[in-house]
């Protein structure tokens, strides 16, 4: 078997040996392949989270005592696609290392899209009973499993083509994909809920009829034009030079674990907070915003108030992305996530006093809102240059995408759970303290981690 040499012992090489550079027309097209397949993705990821909190716990569950137990019913289907997508990583990856990262993100792209387009054909609980939880439960680990191939390949695709210096930047298109995927998924659901005039609580309006599947049935469309670009751009120069110098591995799987598990290690819990801080500033707020303020859970905001805030505070992430990719060019990968970091602390202190039930007002809440936006996009902009920075080009594909899906286990797949479960029990100020801990993990992680930001991609 072919061994592979970790971050800290690079093989060495001549100039024949590097690959060939790409073309400005090159990368154009990789940018766009880039930006739109993960768009898709994180457009079908949303669209269930924002039916897992206004539709799915009315829809496909049995009638629960209180609201709380209906929701966490929901986020617990939520969570599988969070399990599943390690698994797609392996799956993917295994594919993505032997065969190439193009045709791999063909597939994960027709895995999600497919699962999701089913999503909007099936039958409720009051029609099917049992089978209604059972069959959503089962698309949503589809949903993960695509989802699990899809980010790794999309961030190795812009990586593996990038100009030099400019690595971070060109990681920047797929992260992209995410603000973009949300504003599509929740702007639709927008128009969709204000057309049909459907309020929180109604489960017989037109929306709850039939309305809240028109996100899941239009992915079909989305991943067709996806498909359209992805088959137009070449494989990446530095795995064609993985083929010509023979150096695949039968199994990247086992070579990962034996071969790199210390970046494995530090790509998963470096990871874990970026997770944690979107899916508590989303899903979990959202459900917060809009919870039953009777029952002490939640603001009781209207749904379609809360989904404007919502909108308008995505720019926020929008606007972290290009920055942090910038600064971590300019100044390195670890100073940005280390320093995002400790503002992310500092965010998750402030819990205790900006979501305080009885002093809120919407712009507060707007402005606390788009502070964790922001920060949001300054923790994920250079996640898709630094995780890939950290492997070996034969299993960059399962090294990268394990480590970024694993730290989704630990941080996505539980955060609205737990979160929706403290704030039940000792308020929203634990909802920080919660943050604060898994944030202080990863500013571990960070500190302990080598900086790649002049790391060469075929060196590795």
């Amino acid at each position: 078997m072919t061994t592979v040499a970790t971050p800290v012992q690079k093989q060495q090489t001549t100039p024949q040996d590097a690959p060939r550079h790409t073309t400005p027309e090159e990368r154009r097209r990789v940018r766009f392949a880039s930006t739109i397949g993960t768009t898709i993705e994180f457009y079908d990821f949303y669209a269930y989270a924002t039916a897992a909190v206004a539709v799915f716990p009315f829809l496909f569950f049995p009638k629960a005592e209180s609201s709380t137990v209906a929701l966490l019913q929901s986020f617990a289907t939520f969570g599988l696609a969070f399990i599943a997508r390690p698994l797609g990583s392996v799956v993917f990856g295994h594919f993505g290392d032997r065969i190439g990262r193009k045709a791999t993100l063909v597939g994960a792209l027709l895995t999600m899209g497919i699962a999701t387009f089913i999503i909007g054909l099936l039958p409720t609980y009051a029609q099917v009973g049992i089978w209604a939880p059972a069959l959503l439960a089962l698309m949503r680990f589809c949903q993960g499993l695509g989802l699990g191939g899809e980010w790794s390949g999309a961030a190795l695709l812009s990586t593996e083509t990038a100009a030099k210096g400019r690595r971070a930047w060109a990681a920047m298109w797929p992260q992209l994909g995410a603000p973009f995927g949300f504003l599509l998924a929740n702007g639709l659901f927008l128009i969709l809920v204000t057309w049909l005039g459907h309020t929180r609580g109604d489960v017989e309006g037109a929306f709850m009829t039939w309305g809240w599947r028109i996100p899941f049935l239009m992915s079909a469309v989305m991943v067709a034009v996806g498909l359209w670009v992805r088959l137009q751009v070449e494989e990446t120069p530095v795995f064609q030079q993985v083929l010509e110098n023979d150096q695949k591995v039968s199994s990247p799987l086992s070579e990962v674990f034996a071969k790199a598990w210390r970046p494995l290690v530090q790509g998963t819990l470096i990871m874990v907070s970026c997770y944690t801080l979107f899916y508590i500033v989303t899903t979990w707020f959202l459900s917060y915003g809009i919870g039953n303020a009777a029952e002490g859970v939640g603001l009781g905001i209207p749904y379609v108030d809360f989904l404007k805030l919502q909108l308008i505070c995505i720019f926020g992430f929008m606007i972290g992305i290009p920055v942090a990719c910038h600064l971590a060019d300019t100044h390195g990968r670890r100073p940005v996530l280390a320093w995002t970091s400790v503002a992310m602390i500092a965010y998750g202190v402030s819990f205790r006093w900006l979501l305080n039930p009885e002093t809120f007002t919407m712009v507060s809440l707007g402005i606390f809102l788009f502070i964790g936006m922001v920060l949001m996009g300054l923790i994920f902009g250079p996640m898709s240059a630094i995780l890939p920075e950290l492997f070996p080009s034969n299993v960059r594909y399962t090294g990268s995408g394990i480590s970024y899906n694993v730290a989704s286990i630990l941080g996505a797949a539980i955060a609205p759970f737990i979160a929706t479960a403290l704030n039940a029990s000792y308020g929203p100020q634990a909802v920080g303290i919660y943050l604060v801990i898994v944030t202080v993990i990863s500013l571990a992680a960070i500190l302990w981690s080598p900086e790649t930001k002049h790391t060469e991609m075929h060196e590795v």
